[in-house]
């Protein structure tokens, strides 16, 4: 494909560039703004790093297909496996509604991987690092993109700490900086105009604390409560590496999660499962809380540009960044670098349109299920059509019903999981067996009714 590709910013998505690019050019830079840690350590560039993350199911194998043998790597230094085949590694609600299951397995397996997000990054990071024809450039300030002949054919980048420029010839350049992404700015200066903006507004609080947990152990690995429109509140709370758990508790709509610990524990009170709470008063705080607010998501449609150069794609958050209440993001970005690898595959002619129509497949499926949830929050202030409302409508029923049918909370998992579509829990399958349970719940309700008046004629 070429001699030189340019990748900037080295977070998960970017890392994951680079190393498909490996596949098709002789030389990538890897431009990073912070001083990459040698392990497992927080670093400034990735402020949303210290919370929880998650990789999702086809995240997982995205990731495992990109560096063969990662997870078992993950798992060899302390990384957590929860699996569906054991019902009882997860605890979710939903809406109010508990999925849980402690007695059907899925037919078709699911595993996520636990551990904090630097843990998984600093293996990533080694794995790609030691690959011979990567050179990592951290410490560096992107300084602005370089256009020749109607392409990208460069970049110019700085040390951040100061000094002279240095120009970085590329066949290719990746922007993967993230949301504060300077890609727009660029290409309106080069006369490409900016791309089309969508977002909502959700204005989301995270508070996080590092854990040990005095035994009994848990009931779950995994606990997962979502924010009730009552509420607007939840949380995230899963074992790691090391024997430690992670607490991230969340607020939608200008709610904010206290960061004091005794605090922190009141708080999920009101809402939380009786067993998580039990766990947290058992819990002792490894080093200090941290706060991370996230105002809107937003998804650049790069796809619907109607001019955009040769040489450059943009990926990661700097192409979408979704509400990280539903931790898609880096799952997200694994299914990215398939994409960018299977468009290389084809060639380079028109390859960033190929690319952002590849991509917005991935994207547009995590964008709508997030969206989707973020709309049930009263908070959130964004127009709520018939459609949404319908749906609305539907998914809350849908929700209800796994935590009775298998089959339904099967399905449902398959897809917040990115391994199947949406269109499957509109499958005729999945209708009969939602719309039927509600048939089923307004009998029992309607008999209920009838004996109670029955007894008290009596």
């Amino acid at each position: 494909m070429g001699e030189h590709a340019v990748v900037l910013g080295a977070s998960m998505a970017g890392l994951l560039a680079a190393r498909v690019l490996t596949d098709f050019y002789d030389r990538v830079t890897l431009v990073e703004r912070d001083e990459l840690p040698g392990g497992v350590e927080h670093r400034r560039g990735v402020p949303q790093g210290r919370h929880a993350h998650a990789l999702l199911a086809s995240g997982s194998s995205a990731l495992d297909e990109l560096l063969p043998g990662i997870l078992a790597e993950l798992v060899d230094d302390g990384a957590v496996v929860a699996c569906t085949d054991e019902p009882t590694d997860f605890w979710q609600e939903l809406g109010g509604h508990c999925l849980r299951q402690e007695s059907v397995p899925f037919k078709q397996p699911l595993r996520m991987y636990l551990a904090t997000r630097p843990f998984i990054e600093a293996h990533v990071r080694r794995r790609v690092s030691a690959l011979s024809t990567v050179t990592v450039l951290d410490g560096h300030d992107v300084v602005d993109l370089v256009a020749a002949a109607g392409r990208i054919a460069g970049v110019r980048v700085a040390p951040h700490a100061g000094g002279p420029e240095q120009l970085l010839d590329a066949d290719l350049v990746v922007d993967v900086t993230g949301r504060g992404s300077r890609t727009p700015a660029f290409l309106d200066a080069l006369g490409y105009g900016r791309p089309e903006v969508q977002g909502t507004e959700i204005r989301v609080t995270y508070t996080t604390q590092l854990v040990r947990v005095r035994p009994p152990a848990p009931p779950a690995k995994l606990f997962l409560i979502g924010a009730k429109p009552e509420t607007c509140s939840g949380a995230a709370f899963f074992t790691c590496e090391n024997d430690r758990w992670l607490l991230t508790t969340v607020g939608l709509g200008g709610c904010e999660p206290p960061t004091e610990w005794d605090a922190m524990v009141a708080f999920t009170e009101g809402w939380a499962p009786e067993p998580l709470v039990s766990a947290l008063r058992r819990a002792e705080p490894i080093g200090e809380p941290t706060r991370y607010r996230y105002p809107a998501s937003q998804w650049r449609r790069y796809d619907l540009m109607r001019r955009f150069p040769p040489g450059l794609l943009v990926m990661g958050d700097a192409l979408c960044s979704f509400n990280p209440v539903y931790g898609q993001g880096m799952s997200v970005a694994a299914l990215e670098a398939l994409a960018l690898r299977d468009c290389l595959g084809s060639g380079d002619a028109a390859l960033s349109r190929r690319f952002f129509a590849a991509a917005a497949k991935p994207v547009g499926v995590a964008w709508e299920l997030a969206r989707g949830s973020d709309l049930t929050i009263p908070g959130v202030q964004a127009p709520r059509r018939l459609g949404t409302r319908v749906s609305g409508w539907y998914t809350d029923r849908l929700v209800a019903t796994c935590g009775s049918d298998p089959t339904v909370h099967e399905a449902f998992v398959r897809v917040t999981n990115l391994i199947d579509p949406p269109s499957r829990l509109m499958s005729p399958s999945i209708l009969v067996r939602v719309l039927g349970s509600r048939r089923k719940a307004e009998r029992a309700v309607h008999t209920a009714d009838t004996r109670r008046a029955a007894v008290g004629r009596e």
